[in-house]
């Protein structure tokens, strides 16, 4: 008796959105096999993770190449002819030796799934049936809250690695469209769109349905921020038309209050900033921070820049004044380092005397980093920020010192970025003339985000090339200890 291949689609993200029928067999399924890139996650395992069970046999297919060039003889497509031709051999013991067999598939198999091509290699000679899966379209839609087609209108699916013109091309005449596989190819897609005249139409979905899902506006993401698994939307004609009444302002002053998000996703933010976010009629912060609060219809949204932040807060007043519950949001903590003392020093003018303020407090970046290393802020500290846009560089260097001096753990915010190099190097270097090339450095990057990275080194071996603006750097005082299983912890007495 040979056995059966499924390929199973489970859906966008959300293990909540797979199938009954999927769950189902996936649980009964003898050999379970999905694609991965060679750093060995997946995606679609991740998804039916809570359904797989103990001794199931697991095949991870593991491309050779991605987007990266390669030297087989056949080039790109030579190497993947070659690596699905090995999966399908692979696969076919299993169904000769009777097992039932699934291939997991994220989104739908046959909607751009990589299941299509072990299809096609065993389908003519296993018995063989493909389980539909919630597309990464449909899960896109749903979470931008706009629909894609309504009545007559026609859908147009376009893959982003198409020409830039053939893009433009089609997208000028559809009604509605949907343009996959952005990544690298966000550029040539934005600019695209910007030749057909439908840039301002477009909507951005970044990991629908995930714990990490992003929805913008296309025209305000940055393209260094595009993973692969993103799409761009043009939704129903008849809704972009659709003008709704804007919001009722409620009776009553309105006021501002400042709320920090945290360093990362929903899990770092308190009960009392979201209970801030869901009353407000206004959001206004900068647009990355502003993306990670989830939409809500009934509220209006005020994006901005990174360095507009008196303009932020006086227009946060100003929506206040009129009547506005706004939250202003800042990441991390409001009053470290963010947007709390700009919306304060705002308010003190006397036009906006009778606006009240109040800031709610959320974990800071240092926080977190600590907590990832262990305790090194377990005793005194101290929080500089390289920064010397906004205050001379020589005070920087005489905190620095001081601190050093005084022998207090130093949390440094702003330690890098691609136009202030020096910055960094030359506060390692002031730092040893006070401190022991041993001491404990923790450098946290990304902390509670997918990029999370959480390096302890040491004062001496700093590498500030390995350093950007996404860091956090703890640097030891003299008490600060590195455990033989890399804890790194202050102790509460000092000698």
């Amino acid at each position: 008796m040979v056995g059966r291949l499924y390929g199973v689609g489970v859906g966008p993200g959300d293990p909540e959105l797979v199938t009954v029928k999927a769950v189902r067999l996936i649980e009964a399924a003898d050999v379970v096999a999905y694609h991965s890139a060679r750093h060995g996650r997946s995606i679609a395992r991740s998804v039916a993770a809570p359904y797989l069970r103990d001794g199931q046999i697991e095949e991870p297919l593991l491309y050779p190449v991605t987007t990266e060039t390669t030297d087989h003889p056949g080039g790109y497509r030579g190497a993947l002819e070659e690596f699905y031709a090995d999966c399908a051999a692979r696969l076919a013991e299993h169904l000769d030796a009777g097992r039932t067999v699934v291939v997991l598939s994220e989104g739908d198999p046959f909607f751009y799934g990589s299941y299509m091509h072990l299809h096609k290699r065993l389908a003519p000679h296993y018995l063989t049936e493909v389980v539909p899966g919630v597309t990464s379209l449909s899960a896109a839609s749903a979470a931008a809250g706009h629909p894609l087609v309504e009545g007559d209108e026609t859908l147009t699916v376009l893959p982003g690695t198409l020409p830039g013109d053939v893009l433009a091309e089609r997208l000028r005449g559809a009604d509605s469209a949907a343009v996959l596989k952005l990544g690298r190819t966000f550029p040539k897609v934005r600019q695209a769109f910007e030749d057909a005249g439908r840039l301002g139409d477009a909507r951005y979905v970044e990991r629908a349905a995930t714990d990490r899902q992003r929805i913008a506006s296309f025209a305000e993401v940055d393209a260094e921020d595009v993973p692969y698994m993103s799409l761009a939307l043009l939704t129903s004609p008849a809704e972009q038309s659709f003008q709704a009444p804007p919001p009722e302002r409620p009776e009553g002053p309105g006021g501002v209050t400042v709320v920090g998000l945290g360093p990362a996703g929903r899990p770092w933010l308190t009960p009392e900033a979201q209970d801030v976010l869901a009353s407000a009629t206004d959001l206004v912060g900068y647009g990355p921070y502003l993306d990670r609060v989830p939409a809500n219809a009934r509220q209006r949204r005020h994006p901005s820049g990174n360095r507009v932040e008196a303009d932020r807060a006086r227009h946060a007043l100003l929506l206040a004044r009129d009547g506005a519950r706004v939250a202003v949001v800042s990441s991390g903590d409001p009053g470290v380092f963010a947007m709390a003392a700009a919306v304060l020093e705002a308010a003190a003018e006397d036009e906006f005397a009778d606006v009240p303020v109040r800031v709610v407090p959320g974990l800071t970046a240092a926080q977190a980093v600590a907590s990832r290393a262990g305790a090194p802020l377990g005793h005194d500290f101290c929080v500089l920020s390289l920064s010397d846009l906004l205050k001379p560089w020589d005070v920087v260097e005489r905190r620095l010192a001081a601190a050093a001096e005084a022998d207090l753990v130093l949390a440094l915010y702003n330690p890098s970025s691609s136009r202030r190099r020096h910055q960094l190097p030359a506060a390692r270097d002031l730092l040893l003339k006070h401190r022991s090339p041993e001491t404990p450095v923790v450098v946290g990057r990304d902390v509670g985000g997918p990029g999370e990275c959480v390096t302890v080194t040491t004062l001496g071996e700093l590498d500030p090339e390995q350093v950007d603006m996404r860091c956090l750097l703890i640097v030891g005082s003299s008490m600060t200890r590195i455990t033989d299983r890399g804890v790194v912890y202050t102790p509460r007495r000092y000698p």
